[in-house]
């Protein structure tokens, strides 16, 4: 029962701005306790943090009440409607009453929630997140486990009484008094401010207005933080439930041994040779929905030869470059690729960067490349925070993040996502000339997005094509032309290794294009202009396996961890997988592509024989079905356990 005893003196909140007032008076007491539970858990846990510093505790704190806000809002949602309503009878004691409960129940679940984690976080190292109802869900003892949990963390039951009794203090202080003007004026006012209430809730909620920000999510913590594990400082567990209550929960499976699954399917990467690590610097160019059927080196056999593309730059790079025939992006969404190509993890059933397991320690080649004494950072010219790279970027363990604030010159702003393409990456070009060699740097282009626009003094100038995407693609590919042309005058460029992809394909025009493989059809070029890395393959490769090639042409030397192959590899036993949604796999091996729902496939194809996919191969016995079968349950084993046990990393 909530006591209704309270003191005589209260906070009177008169006017038509009255219950405005005490409604946000009552957040800041919220932010306040959250403050000091985000203290409490961390003293309570310290010894897990031995290496934070005053000033990178304050950043957390700080940084915090981003996440809090957002929880405070979700959870006192029906109380935040009850005060904005326009309704006569809102001053009435029985409505006054409902609003108390309608405070008071939410933020107590809250509390307790975060307390529960002061105990809990030592035997998970994470936030208590949704998948907790699923753990026990089984659980024929739960009243026996929360009472032997009570009883063993009493102290923790005392702090809790503690903070409700201060919660419902906050509710008490403040008295709403009924304005003394009530007639249309009032209902007109209440009526305006309950528009302005719903701009802040939605801003609050996702953590920014701008419509190129996603909303804020568990990896955007990684922006307040030098390790992943320090991000369980920043959240709060509310927040960490509600993110994730559609989260998808991987579950282990066992079809091989440890031995047997390490024979069929390494990920821990081992130096091939004793040479000499190679300290080339290393760019790569990650351009916004370059698919390949944009690009005419790769469709020559479209329209009897006669097919150009969007791309000329590009293609004449790709002469001078080494390339796939067969190259894939591992999703479909922009979130999806960094990680894919950074890290060399994809992401399945949901973006890696959204998941649950977004705090688990991970590695990348700008930390592999950066403890061997490399400068490294990233570019993306859209408002910093956009898609959340900023905070991904930290997590990856870049030096330097370069975007539109650091660009700061809003006369080349698209309008709509950030600084067009072809000046932010002579910003980029100038930017390199000032680092030491050797460095690493990543660039993630823009332009060639919707609403398919190009700068005024380029209308005209590029081939607009059947597809609005088609024009600012070849404004992209002419930014690409000029970064080049610049580039190849400084004095670092004959030592670097140039990486270009896509972050995954887009629209298609071309029959040959809608086809579920070429849905994710990409390019993957390595170009080295100060060597001979020269040449067209017939291999698979996935943008997971970037990372593993570039260091084993780097000659690194240590152990490191990725789900990818190396595509320099002569063997021919690497496979490639994409997913489209929860259990449901593409799978590519050899010439053959599979789909799997999980449990077993649902469709075969031969890629080289039948490209369209008019031949479906599943019930014709066909030998090599089980390989890929077989291939792909290790890949499943292997993702599943890693991604649950936190094991992303080589030691």
């Amino acid at each position: 029962m909530i006591n209704d005893n309270t003191k005589s003196w209260k906070c009177k909140a008169k006017g038509f701005l009255g219950s405005y007032w005490v409604l946000l008076s009552q957040f800041v007491g919220l932010l306040l306790i959250y403050a000091g539970l985000r203290y409490g858990f961390y003293l309570f846990n310290r010894d897990m943090f031995p290496a934070i510093q005053t000033g990178e505790f304050i950043t957390m704190m700080l940084g915090g009440v981003r996440f809090d806000l957002v929880a405070l809002l979700y959870l006192n949602i029906l109380y935040i409607l009850m005060v904005i309503l326009p309704v006569p009878f809102k001053y009435t004691p029985l409505y006054q009453k409902m609003s108390k409960y309608a405070f008071v129940i939410p933020n107590s679940i809250g509390i307790a929630l975060n307390l529960i984690d002061f105990a809990y976080y030592p035997f998970t190292l994470k936030r208590t997140t949704s998948t907790v109802f699923g753990q026990f869900a089984n659980e024929e003892n739960k009243l026996r486990l929360a009472g032997d949990f009570l009883l063993g963390y009493w102290y923790l039951v005392l702090l809790f009484i503690a903070l409700i009794f201060i919660l419902i203090k906050l509710y008490d202080t403040f008295a709403v008094e009924k304005p003394r003007r009530s007639g249309w004026q009032l209902y007109l006012f209440q009526f305006v401010m309950m528009f302005v209430v719903a701009f802040f809730f939605i801003g609050g909620v996702r953590g920014d207005w701008a419509h190129s920000t996603r909303p804020i999510t568990l990896s955007n913590a990684g922006d307040y933080v030098k390790s992943p594990e320090e991000m369980n400082i920043v959240l709060n567990t509310p927040f960490a439930i509600m993110k994730t209550l559609e989260a998808v929960d991987l579950k282990e499976v066992h079809y091989y041994d440890p031995e047997e699954l390490q024979k069929i399917y390494p990920v821990i990467h081992l130096p091939k040779d004793s040479l000499p690590f190679q300290k080339l610097n290393v760019v790569f160019l990650i351009m916004e929905s370059f698919g390949k059927e944009n690009i005419g080196f790769y469709n020559k056999h479209i329209d009897n030869g006669t097919y150009k593309g969007y791309t000329p730059f590009l293609d004449s790079l790709i002469g001078e470059a080494y390339t796939f025939h067969r190259s894939y992006a591992n999703g479909r969404k922009s979130i999806d690729a960094l990680p894919s190509v950074i890290s060399g993890i994809p992401s399945i059933g949901e973006p890696f960067v959204l998941s649950v397991y977004s705090g688990n320690k991970t590695t990348s080649i700008a930390k592999l490349l950066g403890d061997k004494g490399y400068e490294t950072a990233f570019f993306h010219g859209a408002p910093n925070g956009s898609m959340g790279f900023s905070a991904y970027m930290q997590l990856a363990g870049v030096q330097q993040y370069f975007g539109k604030n650091e660009y700061n010159n809003d006369k080349d702003f698209d309008g709509m996502w950030g600084i067009w393409d072809e000046p932010f990456m002579q910003f980029m070009a100038d930017k390199l000339n000032t680092f030491k060699e050797p460095f690493f740097a990543s660039f993630f282009s823009l332009s060639s997005h919707h609403p398919f626009k190009v700068p005024e003094k380029y209308k005209g100038k590029f081939p607009k094509g059947p597809l609005p995407l088609h024009e600012p693609t070849g404004y992209a590919d002419y930014a690409l032309r000029q970064f080049f042309v610049k580039a190849s005058q400084s004095s670092w460029y004959k030592n670097t290794l140039f990486v270009i992809c896509a972050d995954h394909s887009s629209q298609s025009y071309l029959p040959e294009y809608h086809t579920l493989p070429n849905q994710f059809a990409i390019p993957i070029i390595f170009y080295y202009p100060g060597g001979n890395l020269k040449g067209v393959s017939d291999k698979l490769v996935q943008q997971i396996d970037i990372m593993p090639t570039v260091l084993n042409y780097l000659h690194y030397d240590e152990p490191y961890f990725s789900f990818g192959f190396d595509a320099l590899d002569t063997t021919k036993n690497n496979f490639l997988v994409n997913n489209i949604g929860g259990s449901s796999f593409n799978f590519f091996m050899g010439d053959y592509f599979m789909t799997y729902n999980g449990d077993a496939p649902t469709s075969l194809f031969n890629l080289r024989s039948d490209s369209r996919l008019e031949k479906d191969l599943l019930h014709k016995n066909i030998p090599e079905q089980d390989t890929l079968v077989k291939y792909l349950r290790a890949f499943i084993q292997q993702y599943n356990y890693r991604m649950i046990h936190n094991e992303l990393v080589a030691e």
